[in-house]
């Protein structure tokens, strides 16, 4: 029997870098993992704003979409067996809902679901400055089990364009699960060039 393909649940919140959650979901096609998307209404707006591609085309990326509403979908349960889940982006508030534990969507049922069956859980932050009380909620979540990863760049790579910097930095979010696109240049390695 054929083991099923790996499983990662993807998260768009409505902050500003809707493209990494697009690039991750495109890199996980490549990939052959099974990509689970729960986008935020918030997420579906800042997509408008950000990017020529429509919610339903970024759905189409996506292995499954599920409505951000379904609290009955798969990644609401902890049975349903996945590598674990990254929001790219996360929102402050999506972040504070998933501290706190009290969750009013699937996006933030699955985080929580994620931290109690001990998965890993990455929140691609997007937002700054920061002040003491995000600081506070990152360092809870970091406690909790999850890893906080802004969307920074590494300049080492020598990025020629924009897209290289998304490409970089959705590479090393995917790392965090173990999952190599083959298409990150790494610190310390030949290029290929």
């Amino acid at each position: 029997m054929t083991p099923p393909p790996p499983r990662l649940i993807v998260g768009l919140s409505g902050a500003s870098g809707t493209i990494y959650g697009i690039r991750i979901l495109e890199m996980l096609r490549r990939i052959g993992v099974e990509s689970h998307l729960v986008m935020s209404r918030a997420a579906e707006i800042t997509l408008g704003y950000e990017s020529d591609l429509t919610a339903d085309q970024v759905r189409a990326l996506a292995t499954f979409a599920h409505s951000v509403d379904n609290i009955a979908a798969p990644p609401a349960s902890g049975s349903f067996r996945t590598l674990g889940m990254i929001v790219a982006p996360c929102s402050i508030r999506t972040m504070s809902e998933i501290a706190s534990g009290v969750t009013t969507s699937l996006l933030t049922r699955a985080a929580d679901v994620t931290l109690k069956e001990r998965r890993r859980l990455v929140l691609m932050v997007r937002e700054t400055p920061l002040h003491a009380g995000h600081l506070r909620t990152m360092l809870n979540l970091t406690e909790m089990g999850a890893v906080i990863a802004p969307p920074v760049p590494g300049f080492y790579a020598r990025p020629q364009n924009l897209d290289d910097l998304v490409e970089h930095t959705a590479g090393r979010a995917l790392d965090l699960f173990g999952l190599d696109c083959g298409t990150l240049r790494r610190w310390g390695e030949p290029s290929g060039e």
